[in-house]
């Protein structure tokens, strides 16, 4: 699992979220913020990669923290973040200018916006602090529908791979929920901590398997077709886990990043399920990727 390091530091900003993009190899966004997040503006990073470590291809500023990044599966230069003023911001990365377009919506901070990957849908997720999920079409708007039911704020929202138009979230409520578009209501609530929330991912080879990475620094697989009792559970982390991601190369394999400054790196089918952990970072570590391309790169 070992990779040479690459380090890009950007003064006066924290790293929130981190994406690969889907089609050009070595080439990610990072969507980061002034302050932690608490006051001032955000920016979005777009990077390449290369043998000499990684540089800035382009950069683009918001007038508040970026906490999410998404990049469209029909377009290799458009990605869409969300802020801490409530909105998402569509970016064409081939323009050096502001958002194409400004959804806004949210009534608090946006923290997780999604672009799904299943065939014949162009749609967006997007899940804020005010406790609501909205549906997004890019060439709308506005939001298609909003989805309502979690009691504390929403951290994570999710797209499957596998079922078109179905998403999971994941909520300061301590549930991880799953979602249809055909129905605003919610198909299946699970009790998945006694702790917030703050990750979920649906793994690439299994569309029944879940994990989710929560305040009490557990993370935990759920089977949708028993959430009675989690499938794992991988212990380790000392803080709370921020983010959360399933390989796209190994069925059994997951990655995990902390509060506690480290990335780890699972096989959850092992009697000994932790493969590796990282310790590069002097921070709160809260975004995370694997790359598309490559099975060895990985970017926090």
């Amino acid at each position: 699992m070992s990779a040479a390091a690459r380090t890009l530091r950007v003064p006066g900003r924290h790293g929130y979220a981190a994406e690969f993009s889907p089609y050009l190899p070595g080439r990610l966004a990072c969507a980061a913020a002034q302050h932690y997040g608490i006051a001032g503006c955000g920016t979005l990073l777009i990077l390449d990669q290369n043998e000499s470590g990684l540089r800035v291809f382009r950069s683009f500023e918001w007038n508040d923290g970026l906490f999410d990044v998404t990049w469209s599966e029909n377009n290799e230069h458009v990605l869409v973040t969300c802020s801490g003023d409530g909105s998402l911001q569509l970016w064409d990365t081939a323009k050096a200018a502001g958002p194409l377009q400004v959804y806004k919506e949210h009534t608090q901070e946006v923290y997780s916006v999604d672009w799904s990957q299943t065939r014949g849908e162009q749609l967006m997720v997007s899940g804020s602090w005010d406790q609501t999920i909205k549906l997004w079409d890019p060439t709308v708007g506005k939001s298609l529908c909003t989805f309502r039911g979690h009691e504390s704020v929403i951290y994570s929202t999710i797209w499957s791979p596998h079922i078109p138009g179905c998403f999971a979230s994941a909520s300061g409520d301590q549930t991880l929920r799953i979602w249809d578009v055909k129905s605003t209501g919610v198909r299946i609530v699970v009790p998945a901590h006694q702790a917030e929330i703050l990750s979920c991912d649906w793994c690439k080879y299994n569309e029944n398997l879940l994990v989710t990475g929560a305040v009490d620094c557990s993370l935990r697989g759920w089977d949708l077709r028993n959430v009675r009792q989690p499938v794992f559970e991988l212990l380790g982390h000392t803080y709370a886990i921020r983010r959360v991601k399933f390989s796209p190369f190994h069925a059994s394999v997951l990655a995990s990043c902390s509060y506690d400054f480290s990335v780890r790196f699972w096989n959850f089918s092992n009697p000994d399920p932790l493969l590796e952990t990282v310790e590069h970072h002097t921070e709160f570590t809260c975004g995370l990727d694997l790359s598309l391309q490559s099975p060895t790169q990985k970017y926090s």
